[in-house]
C-alpha cells in the first residue's frame, strides 16, 4: 500500500484518540494489531477517511485525520468502532490468548454499565476529538510529531521511523502499513521538505 502526497482538501483535520476500554493492553499481538491496520485501509479505500497521520499503542490509537467532501466525520469515525469492535473480538474468539476470559470479562463489564446493545465494548465513548483548522500550520506539524513520537515516549523505539504500526515511516520515505495522505503544506525557505521531515521525525 501507497503513501501519497495529497493536497488537504476544505474538510477540517482532526486529532482523534481511540482509548480501549479500562486501557486494556489489547494491541500487544500482532493479529490483533493486523486486523485494526486491514481496517484502517478499508476505511481508508471505501468509507471516504483520509489519514494524514496515525499510531496505534498498546491500548489506544491515535489519528490525524479528515474525510473526503461529502463524508461526515463522525458517522465515520462511528462505524469505525463498530467495525473494529467486531473484527477483533472474532480475532480475539480465534487467538489462544491466556488474558481471552479477563479481557472478555472488562469488555463486557463496560457495555453493561453503559447498558448498550452489544455484549462487549472495545472502545471507550469519547473519543477526544480536536478540531483543527486546516489554515493552522503549526498545530498541525505538532499534532503530527506527537502522534509519531508515541512509541518513543514509551521507550519502545528510539526513533519514530523504527516504529513500523504508525505513519512515521511514511514521512521518511518508506512505505508504511497504511495508506496515508501526508500533509501537503506551503513550504517557506525555511521549512523545506527535507526540513520538514527531519522536524517532524526528531
Amino acid at each position: 500500500m501507497s503513501s501519497e502526497k495529497k493536497d488537504l482538501n476544505n474538510n477540517p483535520s482532526h486529532f482523534i484518540t481511540l482509548n480501549v476500554v479500562d486501557w486494556v493492553d489489547v494491541f500487544v499481538r500482532p493479529l490483533y494489531k493486523l486486523v485494526m491496520v486491514d481496517a484502517l485501509n478499508r476505511f481508508v479505500d471505501s468509507n471516504g477517511l483520509v489519514i494524514n497521520a496515525w499510531c496505534l499503542m498498546s491500548n489506544h490509537l491515535h489519528m490525524l485525520a479528515t474525510t473526503k467532501e461529502g463524508q461526515n466525520f463522525p458517522v465515520v469515525i462511528r462505524d469505525l468502532k463498530k467495525f473494529t469492535t467486531k473484527k477483533i473480538f472474532e480475532a480475539i474468539a480465534a487467538e489462544p490468548d491466556l488474558r481471552k476470559e479477563w479481557m472478555l470479562q472488562r469488555f463486557e463489564h463496560y457495555s453493561q454499565c453503559f447498558k448498550k446493545i452489544e455484549k462487549y465494548s472495545l472502545w471507550q465513548n469519547c473519543s477526544n476529538s480536536h478540531y483543527i483548522s486546516t489554515n493552522n500550520i503549526q498545530m498541525l506539524l505538532d499534532h503530527t510529531k506527537f502522534i509519531h513520537e508515541n512509541p518513543v515516549r514509551d521507550t519502545l523505539v528510539e526513533f519514530p521511523g523504527d516504529y513500523i504500526f504508525s505513519s512515521a515511516r511514511d514521512y521518511t520515505g518508506i512505505k508504511g502499513l497504511v495508506d496515508v495522505s501526508l500533509l501537503s503544506l506551503p513550504f517557506s525557505p525555511k521549512l523545506t521538505k527535507d526540513t520538514l521531515s527531519g522536524w517532524l521525525m526528531n
